[in-house]
């Protein structure tokens, strides 16, 4: 209660500072434990158990950094539109309490202490960040040009992947590559339950997405694009010969995938949006799987 009340009053002093929290998401950490978990897999799969604690500092900083940098930049690209949205009406930059010199400004600070922190990694993971910031700025974008803006993001999310590989042991082999994969066909997933929440809104301001592209097939798609999710990681447990506990793990976010099917059955907006919520604990629970075998 101590902590709340200093935080509320922290906000009251400094008004502003809600707005930027917001625009950033900051309020809304779910984006930041999507991005976070699969950067964990990647790191203790590399380490073959608990990593480098400097890796750890910086890829966990890291993720909060250009989850945010990311979400500012989309909400810079979608200033025109997300005033026609019911989700969106009320952000800082369609009513204006942030100015879009100052989001731009923002954004480039968060990216600036990214990379300062990737500087203290090596050579290989400094020249995947470049990659990292492309695709980063070029999701919010991709939602004008293409139907598949979720596969942008499922890359840009899953970027971080090899980046922890090259960091923690210095090379890129398959399992980093199969790790990306699994989290690309998880995130296409995910995001378009998520693009379903505001599918009758894009269509009327002319947003793309998957939930679009895919139309009255959504749930099969997705449900596809899950399976692929579970046979992927089932490969990397393969490769590496991870244990009983791994693989029970599978087993539980397969129980998971088929709970948010059943959620989004109707197709309803909170239904679709708290069925993307739930992949958080998909995340969380392919790490503690990961955890224990290597334990």
């Amino acid at each position: 209660m101590r902590g709340l009340a200093g935080t509320n009053a922290v906000l009251q002093r400094f008004p502003r500072l809600k707005d930027f929290l917001q625009l950033a998401r900051l309020d809304r950490p779910i984006g930041i434990y999507l991005l976070l978990w699969p950067t964990m897999w990647a790191l203790w799969v590399a380490a073959e158990g608990v990593p480098d604690l400097a890796n750890l500092v910086i890829f966990s900083v890291g993720v909060v950094l250009m989850r945010s940098a990311g979400c500012v930049i989309n909400d810079f690209a979608d200033r025109k539109v997300d005033g026609h949205v019911k989700r969106t009406r009320n952000r800082p930059l369609v009513t204006g309490r942030i100015r879009e010199k100052e989001a731009l400004m923002y954004f480039a600070g968060m990216v600036l202490v990214a990379f300062i922190l990737v500087l203290f990694t090596n050579t290989l993971t400094i020249q995947l960040s470049f990659a990292a910031l492309l695709l980063a700025s070029a999701y919010p974008f991709a939602k004008r040009h293409t139907h598949l803006p979720q596969v942008v993001l499922g890359a840009a999310f899953g970027w971080s992947i090899p980046m922890a590989f090259a960091a923690q042991s210095g090379v890129l082999g398959s399992t980093a590559w199969l790790i990306f994969l699994a989290n690309l066909f998880w995130t296409v997933a995910y995001d378009t339950q998520y693009a379903m929440v505001d599918r009758d809104d894009d269509l009327k301001v002319g947003i793309k997405s998957t939930a679009i592209l895919f139309g009255d097939m959504d749930n099969l798609i997705i449900g596809s694009l899950q399976v692929l999710t579970l046979v992927t990681l089932a490969m990397v447990g393969h490769q590496l010969a991870l244990g009983f506990l791994y693989f029970l793990s599978l087993t539980a976010v397969a129980a998971f995938f088929v709970y948010q099917q059943w959620l989004t059955r109707r197709r309803e907006r909170e239904a679709c949006f708290k069925a993307f919520l739930n992949n958080h604990w998909v995340g969380a629970i392919v790490f503690a799987g990961l955890v224990v075998s290597y334990w």
